[in-house]
Formats: C-alpha cells, sequence, structure tokens
C-alpha cells in the first residue's frame, strides 16, 4: 500500500488537546485506511489556557503510521517540519474593542501616509513645479494653480487604488496586492524562523 503525505507550513489549532496527522498533513491513501490515519494521535498539548507552539517533523508522522501500517510505502511530498500553533481559551474580545482598535490603526496609518507624502511633496518642490507647468502653458505665473492641484489629488488617489488593487473593499483584479505580498513574505519568514528555532531548541534540550 502507497500513502502519500504532505505536511503543511503551520497548523493552526484552537482548544485542542491533541495534535492528529490530519492537523499538521493532507494525506493520500486507500479509502478504507484514510480516516484512521488522519485521526492517529502524534502529540499531547498543554491543557492550561494560553499560546504553546509545537514542532512536528516528517519523521514522526511517518513513524506514528508504521506503527499501524508497518507494510506501507510512505512517500513525503511537502515539508520536513511543520510549526504547531495552539491556542487554548484565549478570551474573545468585545467588538467595540476591535472597532476601537481598527479605528486607531487606520488613524495612525492615514497620519503617517499623510506626512510622508507631504514631506515627499516638500522636498520635490512639487509646487514650483506646477507654478512652471501653469506658465509654460498658459503664458503667466500662479501659486498653486488649481487646475494643476486638483488634477494631481486625483491622479494620486487614483494611483494608489490602482497600485493597491483595493476600491470600496473589492478587488479590481485576481492579482495579489503588494500588501498580499508583503504579508506573504512575513508569514514565510515567520514560519521558517520559528521552525529553526524549535529545532535549535530540540537540539540542546536533546
Amino acid at each position: 500500500m502507497d500513502i502519500y503525505i504532505k505536511l503543511k507550513k503551520k497548523s493552526d489549532l484552537k482548544d485542542s488537546h491533541e495534535i492528529l496527522i490530519g492537523d499538521v498533513a493532507d494525506v493520500v491513501a486507500p479509502s478504507d485506511s484514510l480516516v484512521k490515519i488522519n485521526m492517529m494521535k502524534l502529540k499531547s498539548t498543554d491543557k492550561g489556557k494560553g499560546t504553546k507552539n509545537y514542532l512536528i517533523g516528517v519523521t514522526d508522522v511517518i513513524k506514528r503510521i508504521g506503527k499501524d501500517f508497518p507494510n506501507a510505502t510512505i512517500n513525503n511530498v511537502g515539508e520536513t517540519d511543520t510549526w504547531v500553533h495552539c491556542v487554548n481559551g484565549k478570551r474573545k474580545d468585545k467588538p467595540f474593542l476591535i472597532w476601537l482598535r481598527v479605528a486607531a490603526v487606520s488613524v495612525i496609518l492615514m497620519v503617517g501616509a499623510a506626512t510622508a507624502i507631504m514631506s515627499f511633496h516638500t522636498d520635490g518642490q512639487v509646487s514650483k513645479v506646477f507654478e512652471n507647468y501653469h506658465r509654460m502653458i498658459y503664458g503667466e505665473t500662479q501659486s498653486n494653480p488649481p487646475l494643476m492641484v486638483i488634477s494631481y489629488s486625483v491622479g494620486l488617489a487614483v494611483g494608489i487604488f490602482i497600485f493597491y488593487n483595493h476600491f470600496l473593499g473589492r478587488k479590481l483584479t485576481d492579482d495579489p496586492t503588494p500588501i498580499e505580498v508583503e504579508i506573504e513574505t512575513y508569514e514565510k519568514e515567520i514560519t521558517e524562523a520559528m521552525v529553526d528555532m524549535m529545532e535549535r531548541r530540540e537540539r540542546k534540550n536533546d
């Protein structure tokens, strides 16, 4: 019998006191054995409240399956280690506090973005550029020409919507946005760092 397993990079468990194979891996096996394999226990988790992290290696999964299926050929087609993030008894925040945090973060981001844009305009002397364009086109000098300023402001807003690929909560295209790419990169680096850290910790304990 051939069994194929694909470990996940990260597994999130909530209010669970056992880590099962089905929690950390996708398994391909004959239908009469698949449910049993997915329900095999790998490790017991801490029953206390809070957040705990565990490292599960592909060898742990292979050994556990091999106990019940000694004649099976087990093939790994995924990761060699997976980070299991367990959260037990976490208190749920009230909707008011969630919205308060969202509002605070939004204000901070808005003020920061506005400060960055104004600083760039000051350093680049954008107002002088508008005055020069107005003089070149109309032959007269005018401070902060309204047509230039309004067109630039509208163009800046449209450019931001297009760049971030979002407008009123909807994506303009199916392509990932720059923020989604950065978040994906950040999560990948965090996962790799956690796996390396837990591996070093286990080697020290051994």
